[in-house]
């Protein structure tokens, strides 16, 4: 696999209209994101979700009203109305109240945007770099230039894939080394270009498997976090469903960390760390309140920087309007950390990570 040439400054399009939530739509990539992601939504509930069988109840009696509506002439307009008003105080109580379970659940939901959707909602022009020069072009790992307005970037992602086609070509969002390396041989392009990193995290870890192990999985994503460290361009990382170990933070080194409301960002698995501590995969609700991986909890500890609010609900019930806000913040960011000159930038960077999560009196004072 080769890299092209940079693209350049492309002409920017004309604006287009506001939402009806007052967020700007860029034009899609449609042609771009049909490569990357099915456009047909998986049916059916995601395991996890029983706590969304009341919302689910009322959507159902709403859609059976119109239904209704449409194939007569009777007027059942208020009925329909007080239902909608009844499923909005219901989404409401249900999300203001989530477990830290539900909230894993939520960030595994079948419908919520993965990195295919964004790239063809919120980018105004991406233009994909494939493979590491040394083994392979890793599908689970998207690489390539974009832009955003006025601003050029290089976009670092996980790919997860929406079919159950799409995620086994993906690995279910799981890297192998050679995408860590692609990742990384990216970064240093966009550092010799000037150019910022925005990645968007997506996985729940790194792939395990033993050819992975004999290619280096460790060595690579170690790697990564090294030079993620110097490297003289603003970065902005952003957890935009699952978080899980060192196959987030492969790509997870930022001057900005953040995450979306209802994602969640951990060290293992709450499966995977049941099974470690008590053998039962019962306990993995027990394991995730353990864990302290919610938005929540990651923002008192100073890991991530700031939460993106999702709409009522989650990032699956709106979509559009979940992406549109995440380009809106991405935006700003990226404007704030171009006024901080390079050197600056690394020095902030490194006391950032060294000062994480410290516990008062546990250890020493750092400089």
């Amino acid at each position: 696999p080769t890299e092209p040439n940079h693209p350049g400054n492309p002409r920017q399009p004309p604006p287009a209209p506001a939402s009806p939530a007052g967020l700007a739509h860029p034009p899609r990539l449609a042609d771009h994101a049909a490569t990357l992601s099915d456009s047909n939504r998986t049916e059916g509930n995601t395991p996890g979700m029983a706590f969304e069988r009341p919302i689910e109840e009322i959507e159902a009696q709403i859609a059976e009203l119109e239904t209704l509506s449409l194939s007569t002439r009777l007027d059942i307009s208020s009925e329909i109305e007080a239902l909608k008003n009844r499923l909005r105080e219901t989404i409401h109580k249900t999300y203001a109240d989530l477990s830290a379970w539900e909230r894993v659940n939520v960030a595994r939901h079948q419908k919520r945007p993965v990195a295919a959707d964004y790239i063809g909602e919120i980018l105004d022009d991406f233009h994909e770099l494939h493979g590491d020069r040394t083994f392979g072009d890793d599908k689970a790992i998207v690489t390539g230039f974009a832009t955003m307005e006025d601003w050029r970037f290089l976009l670092v992602a996980h790919r997860k894939g929406r079919t159950t086609k799409e995620r086994m070509e993906c690995n279910f969002g799981c890297a192998h080394p050679e995408g860590y390396r692609k990742a990384l041989r990216k970064m240093k392009l966009a550092e010799k270009l000037g150019l910022p990193i925005v990645c968007l995290i997506n996985t729940p870890g790194a792939y395990p498997g033993i050819g992975a192990e004999e290619r280096g999985q460790a060595m690579a994503i170690a790697e990564n976090i090294l030079a993620m460290m110097s490297l003289k361009v603003p970065i902005i990382a952003l957890v935009i469903g699952e978080g899980g170990s060192g196959g987030a933070l492969g790509i997870g080194v930022g001057d900005r960390v953040l995450m979306l409301e209802h994602a969640y960002y951990s060290v293992i698995s709450p499966e995977g760390c049941a099974a470690i501590l008590w053998k039962d995969g019962e306990r993995s609700p027990e394991a995730a309140e353990a864990l302290k991986l919610t938005s929540k909890d990651l923002i008192e500890l100073g890991v991530v920087d700031e939460v993106i609010r999702e709409p009522l609900g989650g990032a699956h019930r709106a979509p559009s309007v979940a992406m549109n806000e995440v380009r809106r913040v991405l935006l700003r960011h990226l404007r704030e950390l171009a006024q901080i000159p390079a050197a600056e930038l690394v020095v902030r960077r490194r006391k950032k990570y060294r000062r994480i999560a410290t516990v008062p009196g546990r250890f020493p004072q750092l400089l």
